[in-house]
């Protein structure tokens, strides 16, 4: 079998995309100089010090100095760069560089795109538990991009991931059971992992496993539970739990009536792009005074965001 790097060599090309990198776990180097130097800040000097422990054999040297030129850290982002220092860690053995020059490969970043090759180096770190890197390859097999379309080896390597504590995992996992994708449906684990990935912080997350515990489903009810995750994932931003909430407001469930806070969250869901007639018809009733009030705590929540 031909060496992770000649696989690369095969297809390097310099991208003229100007497009992000896609989100992924940091590559972590074992400690070192270098990556003493990265955790400082000191990216330069991390990046000298990273060609040196390379040239003496460190495949994690290789993995940091493909992080600073992926990120632009201290130098011109240079995603080719990028891709040849994560290759050469990867040649050697490294599951953060074979993770993050698939996805390199996957986007077609510093490389020419190719998502069969992208679903090799995921799976190379995927088989020495690189969670990311199982999330990677669990979503080639549910799409079919870059493997077979099979939903039970799409679920095999979610739980993977999702044993090791990925949230996003966590997530999709839960909606396998859910709706019966590659595994049978059970909604009691689909509210487990959806309950767990609620728990790691996920917005996504804390609005389904709200609506789990709201409904009962899988999951014995508890209603104030329930709205204290709508109210963490209206906190990040989701626009689905910031109308759920607005409506706990206008309607007294759980909190106690208050038409101003029912008010802001559905102005902040609203502009997001989420409506509701009936919300509508309450802001329309509510008196200038409490509109004003809504008003300022829509901005006060705004700013509180934007210097955060």
């Amino acid at each position: 079998m031909r060496s992770v790097l000649a696989a690369f060599l095969a297809v390097l090309a310099i991208s003229a995309s100007a497009c992000a990198l896609m989100a992924g776990a940091p590559a972590r180097a074992a400690e070192s100089a270098s990556y003493t130097a990265y955790e400082e800040g000191k990216y330069l000097t991390a990046l000298e010090l990273a060609e040196k422990e390379g040239e003496a054999g460190s495949k994690e040297a290789f993995t940091l100095m493909g992080e600073i030129y992926a990120d632009g850290l201290g130098v011109a982002q240079d995603y080719a760069k990028a891709a040849d220092a994560y290759a050469k860690g990867a040649d050697l053995g490294d599951p953060n560089a074979q993770f993050s020059l698939g996805l390199l490969v996957a986007e077609g970043l510093g490389v020419r795109k190719d998502l069969r090759i992208a679903g090799d180096l995921f799976e190379h770190a995927a088989e020495v538990g690189n969670a990311a890197a199982q999330y990677n390859l669990a979503l080639l097999y549910l799409h079919g991009r870059g493997r077979p379309m099979d939903d039970v080896k799409a679920a095999e390597w979610m739980q993977k991931a999702a044993a090791e504590g990925n949230a996003e995992a966590q997530y999709d996992l839960g909606a396998f059971y859910q709706f019966g994708r590659g595994v049978p449906i059970d909604k009691a684990k689909a509210a487990e992992w959806t309950g767990k990935a609620a728990e790691a912080g996920l917005a996504a997350a804390q609005v389904e496993y709200a609506v789990m515990l709201f409904k009962g489903h899988g999951v014995e009810k508890d209603e104030k539970r329930a709205a204290q995750l709508f109210r963490l994932a209206a906190e990040q931003g989701n626009p689905v739990a910031q109308n759920r909430l607005a409506r706990l407001y206008a309607n007294g469930v759980v909190f106690e009536t208050d038409l101003v806070q029912a008010a802001k969250w559905h102005l902040l869901a609203r502009e997001a792009g989420v409506s509701d007639f009936s919300l509508d018809i309450m802001l329309a009733k509510l008196t200038k005074e409490q509109r004003v009030e809504a008003d300022r705590a829509v901005d006060a929540w705004i700013s509180g965001r934007l210097t955060e």
